[in-house]
């Protein structure tokens, strides 16, 4: 059993692999446990990490830097993606006000620990870390490593330390926002809050309205939107007790009914244009939209057609060719309000209406084969890390500063991941994949870069933890991850009058903490507050990949 031995001690490439992918299957497995309700998931590798370093296994340097850098680079520029089709879409309806409230937890963060290291003397690589472990951000962990490399190359001790300040203030990051936002929601939340939860991701509203507003009697569904100051779709309209699906051509008289799909957001204004409110539920999910009318058919379609990525739906005139209405496009399970600017991308999800012979044309014309996506296009998941690592190795000059700062392998595959997830559509680029293919990507390249995180910190980790200078780290991260969340929603709260709902899911986005958006949203009803989470996660990312170098090439 000679050879057994050696093939987990000798410092071969087979070696690395299999210790990597032994710390990754425990890691995962005792994530899944659950403590107090709650389970570190992923992160649970990290640890599995650390305890292999601490008993002193260990791997090639270059292999484990490589595998290290590899995984996160996957990870982030996935993580971009993923993000970029909504990214610059969440600063409309108060998501600039979201954001600008993340960026100032950031600023209140970084100048907290800025003041720390003042104060106490301890090093940049340590205040980096505890900052990072503090907001549960690892991409900024990664960039703070990196730009410490670009700035003292031979510092792997200091790379070590940041690792390793990180793991000691990540579950106390963890579960202090998880806490904080137990105690923000015995003061904030309002009293009358409903215990229901609705779950739901649809943005949208479904009403039925009698025309009763006499400025639109007569006039055309054209005419009728050019002076709205909202967006919607008419699905259906009633005349003469016939139902029948409307054209931009169609005239709206007094009494008749319509369905009108708006956002959520624009209900009241929707309500005021047209008239009265039917007392009808048409938001329920277990409605027979078939059943309404023999003669029309509700269908969702898929775009797989890759001719149509990034073609305008207007352009493609398919309700006065086919005479069907779409009045939903799901993109990445939200609801989205077609428009005659919206462009498509593979993978979104049309809800269709007319005659069933109509459907099947429509159907065919824009795909509608979901095998066609489980494949991924390869290439430009690889031309994007090629293209991120060129941006990230850019240096950029910045008055005051002496050093160039650089993007990095965090930084600039996000930029590149969030502008190809965004705009590659409109240059008929496919970055289409499966949520269950992104999500393996990510999961793959996070799960390595944590193994590897955790491998090269654990040597020296619980020796440095059970010293007067663990317990200061400790204390530090603790107060790095409730003091600026606690004066942030206390000035979103009172100055801003955001509501709890939205405070909660802008804290926990900017905290990039998941796992306290499921206590921020328990019992919580209407709006959703991974809505917000949703908004200023994607900033709030990118930010703290910057503000990780720009402490760094501060302090140092």
């Amino acid at each position: 059993m000679e050879w057994l031995k050696e093939l987990f001690i000798e410092p071969t490439f087979i070696q690395a692999v299999l210790i990597l992918s032994l710390i990754s299957a425990t890691g995962l497995a005792l994530g899944k446990i659950k403590f107090f309700g709650v389970s570190l998931g992923v992160t649970f590798v990290f640890f599995s990490g650390i305890i292999a370093g601490h008993f002193g296994i260990s791997i090639n340097p270059e292999m484990l830097t490589l595998a290290q850098n590899f995984g996160l680079i996957i990870y982030i520029y996935s993580l971009g993606v993923q993000v970029g089709p909504g990214f610059f879409s969440s600063f409309k309806h108060g998501g600039i006000r979201l954001n600008l409230l993340s960026f100032m937890l950031l600023i209140i963060g970084t100048l907290m620990a800025m003041g720390i290291f003042w104060t106490t003397g301890m090093n940049v690589p340590d205040i980096v870390g505890l900052l990072s472990g503090a907001v549960t951000n690892t991409p900024m962990l990664g960039a703070g490593q990196q730009a410490l490399l670009q700035a003292d190359p031979a510092n792997i001790e200091g790379v070590n330390r940041m690792a390793m300040a990180c793991a000691v203030a990540y579950p106390f990051g963890l579960v202090g926002l998880i806490v904080t936002i137990i105690v923000l929601r015995k003061t904030m939340a309002p009293k009358n809050a409903s215990k229901a939860h609705d779950p739901s991701s649809d943005n949208t509203f479904i009403a039925e309205y009698q025309i009763s507003n006499p400025a639109i009697f007569g006039k055309t569904i054209q005419e009728i939107r050019k002076c709205a100051d909202c967006q919607f779709v008419i699905s259906r309209v009633w005349k003469n007790e016939k139902l029948i699906i409307p054209t931009s051509e169609t005239v709206l008289e007094e009494n008749e009914h319509v369905l009108v799909i708006s956002g959520k957001q624009d209900v009241e204004k929707i309500r005021f244009l047209f008239g009265q409110q039917e007392n009808i539920d048409w938001n329920k999910k277990d409605i027979d939209w078939n059943a309404i009318d023999s003669q029309l058919v509700s269908s969702k379609i898929l775009v797989t057609k890759p001719e149509h990525n990034g073609v305008k739906l207007g352009d493609m005139r398919l309700r006065n060719s086919y005479g069907i209405n779409i009045t939903r496009v799901n993109r990445a399970g939200i609801d989205l309000l077609p428009s005659r600017n919206l462009r498509l991308q593979l993978g979104d999800k049309l809800t269709v209406v007319g005659e069933a012979r109509a459907i099947e044309n429509v159907s065919a014309i824009l795909g509608n084969e979901s095998k066609r996506l489980t494949n991924p296009n390869l290439v430009s998941i690889f031309v994007g890390i090629i293209l991120g690592l060129i941006l990230g190795s850019i240096p950029i000059m910045i008055p005051g500063i002496s050093t160039p700062i650089k993007l990095g392998i965090a930084g600039g595959p996000i930029i590149v991941g969030i502008l190809m997830g965004a705009f590659g559509p409109r240059f008929h680029i496919s970055t289409y994949t499966t949520r269950s293919a992104n999500m393996m990507l990510r999961q793959m390249g996070l799960t390595i870069y944590l193994a590897g995180l955790g491998l090269s910190a654990g040597a020296g980790f619980f020796a440095t933890v059970f010293t007067t200078e663990g317990l200061v780290w400790v204390l530090t991260g603790i107060s790095l991850a409730v003091i600026p969340v606690l004066i942030t929603a206390f000035i979103a709260h009172k100055i801003f009058k955001v509501d709890y709902v939205d405070n909660m899911g802008m804290i926990c986005g900017s905290m990039a903490n998941p796992f306290a958006l499921e206590y921020a949203s328990l019992g919580e009803d209407g709006e959703d507050p991974a809505v917000a989470y949703a908004t200023v996660y994607p900033a709030g990312i990118f930010l703290r990949v910057i503000s990780a170098q720009i402490i760094i090439l501060l302090l140092s």
